[in-house]
Parts: C-alpha cells; structure tokens; sequence
C-alpha cells in the first residue's frame, strides 16, 4: 500500500510537533516505561518510531528493538543515534512482510499513529501477524474526545461526525483489535494538565494474541 497524503501530512505534522517538544532524555512517556517493566530479551516492534528517542528506551530496558517509520530522515537520525537496533523504512498500516512472521513478543504503537490510519483493520491484522503466539500490544494514543476539544473546552470537532480529519473513535480501535484477534485486558484514560483536567487526554491500551 502507497502511503497516501493524508498519511504524509499525519507524519509530517507529527515529526515537526516531536523536534518542538523532544527534551533530553525523552521518549517513553513515564507511564509506558513503568508499564513495560523489565523487556530483557524480550523481542518488541516499536511502530512509527520517529528519532529514535523511545526505540532506545526501549533498548535500555533489555529488549530487542526492531522499529519502522515512514521518514527516511527520521530513520538516519535514529539509526545514528542508535546502530544497534534494527531500524525499517515502512507504514505502520501496512507492515513490510518480514516483519509478519510472528515472531515477536510486544508491539508497541505510540502517540500518532492513530493519526496516519486510513484503515484501522490493515493496521491491526498487521500487528496480529507480527506477533507470536500470547504476543502482547501496548498503545499509548491521544484521546480521541481530547482531540475533538480545544484549550478553552469547546467543541471543535463532531466526534461522532464523518469529516476526514475526523480522529478515529475509541470504540472503532477497540473493535478492530478484537475483530483481528486481539484481547483487550486493560484500557486506562488520563485527564489533561490543568486546563483540561475534565476531558481525556490519553488513553493506554494492554492487549493479547488469544
């Protein structure tokens, strides 16, 4: 499948926000890392994985990272930084054949993904081919009501609405892993910082391969 302009510009956008907002040291958000534990030997894919920053936490807590972003930019910066980590130029929607051969333990899908989909079932038929039997996904995404809400809380977009950039519902997400073969065990939401504390900003999603 041929990324299409929508995902270029999701992409595009995304890599612009993370060189804004990339502080030292930066990459897993805290509740992720506390999440993942010990990875020791553990074989994960890191989906659209930008620079590099969380691919190499995700080295530092012991596992075997192969990672996958669209940006062939994106892709020099981190194999720079990072030369051991296995690093593939391709779509999160649609995953390169080597790497849906079921051989790994965790996939984890970070922040912005979600935002690059045009198809939500391809994205996670790809992530159940990816995984070994008992694999495990772990998605930490914006809150799809937060992105229909501006810095004032108002309304801004019809989250029940049929525009573009409409963000994908959290009901649809959760639908489409279990149609894929995904159980999901744990859904957690969390509030914005103190503008937004009354709507969710963020969500994180624990699944397994049944």
């Amino acid at each position: 499948m041929e990324p299409t302009d929508h995902n270029r510009r999701a992409w595009d956008e995304l890599h612009r926000r993370r060189g804004e907002m990339r502080r030292p040291g930066g990459g897993l958000p805290a509740i992720v890392r506390q999440t993942l534990g010990d990875l020791s030997e553990k074989r994960v894919l890191h989906l659209q994985s930008s620079t590099g920053e969380a691919s190499g936490e995700l080295a530092e807590l012991g596992a075997v990272v192969t990672a996958i972003d669209f940006s062939d930019e994106a892709l020099e910066t981190a194999r720079e930084q990072w030369p051991k980590i296995l690093w593939i130029q391709g779509d999160a929607q649609s995953l390169p054949g080597e790497l849906r051969r079921g051989r790994f333990d965790l996939v984890y899908s970070p922040e912005g993904v979600l935002a690059g989909l045009d198809d939500l079932d391809a994205w996670a038929r790809g992530i159940v081919e990816a995984l070994q039997p008992l694999g495990e996904l772990l998605m930490f995404e914006e809150h799809p009501v937060g992105a229909c809400v501006d810095g004032m809380l108002r309304w801004h977009v019809d989250y029940f609405g049929d525009a573009v950039e409409r963000p994908w519902r959290l009901g649809q997400v959760v639908t489409a892993l279990a149609r894929a073969g995904l159980e999901v065990q744990a859904l957690e939401e969390y509030p914005g910082d103190s503008t937004r504390r009354r709507v969710p900003s963020t969500f994180l999603l624990y699944a397994r391969l049944r």
